[in-house]
């Protein structure tokens, strides 16, 4: 048997003739904290830099090939109910001097629950002409990060469902799929096998 890359792995770097050459790295980084007060706090951070040096469009800065061209933070406290309670945010590098004053607009998300239609409200309380778009962008993922954070917490293993009975979990994401053998062997009763799926019509009939 032949050895190879496991399932799943990610493609090795191109060979022979094709080489590459990294010019920018962006990496985003965010931590949950359950706080002495009873509320959580996701801290996230991003940071750009590139393998070159950088002289933004504006001048006045150069920057030097490994120094961040953005390093920029956010912290969001909110309770066990996920609507949040505070938003703070730290800009240690920015191409502008201007950019600075890009965090102030998320004080609009203050009192808002991360939930559904969490993106739709980014876009309504976030102009993009008034907000950093790199702190908009990582309140995205952080949304993902508090669910995760809450859950860690959980004392309890009861799951939630629907008026119908039926789990939220189902069809959550790609694992709890409802044709999946993690639905099959938690709740057998919901699992909708995979030939099922496909032979409904648009309108969701069998």
């Amino acid at each position: 048997m032949m050895d190879g890359p496991a399932a799943g792995a990610p493609e090795p770097a191109p060979t022979g003739e094709v080489t590459r050459e990294e010019l920018h790295r962006r990496s985003i980084d965010l931590r949950g904290f359950r706080r002495s007060d009873g509320l959580f706090e996701i801290e996230a951070r991003l940071t750009d830099r590139k393998t070159h040096d950088f002289a933004p469009l504006s001048g006045g800065r150069h920057v030097a090939a490994g120094d961040t061209i953005h390093d920029h933070g956010l912290r969001v406290v909110f309770g066990a109910d996920m609507v949040i309670r505070e938003i703070s945010t730290d800009m240690r590098a920015s191409p502008y001097r201007e950019c600075l004053g890009g965090g102030d607009t998320l004080q609009a998300m203050v009192g808002v629950r991360i939930g559904p239609g969490w993106n739709g409200e980014l876009r309504k309380r976030l102009p993009a002409g008034d907000t950093c778009t790199h702190l908009k962008e990582m309140m995205i993922p952080l949304a993902s990060a508090a669910f995760q954070l809450i859950y860690s917490v959980r004392t309890s293993n009861v799951i939630e469902v629907n008026a119908e009975g039926r789990p939220r979990k189902i069809d959550s994401c790609y694992a709890y799929g409802a044709s999946r053998e993690l639905v099959a062997l938690q709740w057998p009763a919901f699992h909708r096998p995979a030939a099922a799926q496909d032979t409904k019509d648009d309108q969701g009939n069998a």
